[in-house]
């Protein structure tokens, strides 16, 4: 399964991005799907996932208010909408389908496969 990630560039601190991620190779519909993120110099982390219907979401408590997950089974396709940016959002963002969740959150292994990400840039 490929997942492609597109939408990311260079924003003020202040302005929205919205992300995107097609799967090919398989239908997500029945996966719980999430983003991450990685920032320079630190590990890869969660930031929100949506269940298999849309009918849940959950977010890190860094975005939650600013950053909305949604998804298009019919297109194969998860979304972040990302509002009032902060240069702390700083980061190449991933998606991936959750290998398992514990306390609402995506957790993944080593062994997991990623995409090539999409590099998010804010200023100040």
């Amino acid at each position: 399964v490929q997942l492609v990630e597109s939408g990311g560039g260079l924003v003020q601190a202040g302005g929205s991005l919205r992300l995107s991620c097609v799967a090919s190779g398989r239908w997500i519909k029945d996966l719980d799907m999430g983003w991450f993120r990685q920032a320079p110099g630190k590990e890869r982390e969660f930031v929100a996932r949506i269940t298999q219907d849309g009918d849940y979401t959950h977010y890190t408590d860094s975005v939650k208010g600013r950053f909305t997950i949604s998804r298009d089974n019919a297109k194969n396709t998860v979304y972040l909408e990302m509002n009032n940016m902060k240069p702390e959002d700083t980061a190449v963002y991933y998606c991936n389908w959750c290998d398992t969740v514990a306390h609402y959150i995506c957790v993944m292994t080593p062994d997991d496969d990623w995409g090539q990400g999409t590099q998010v840039t804010v200023s100040s």
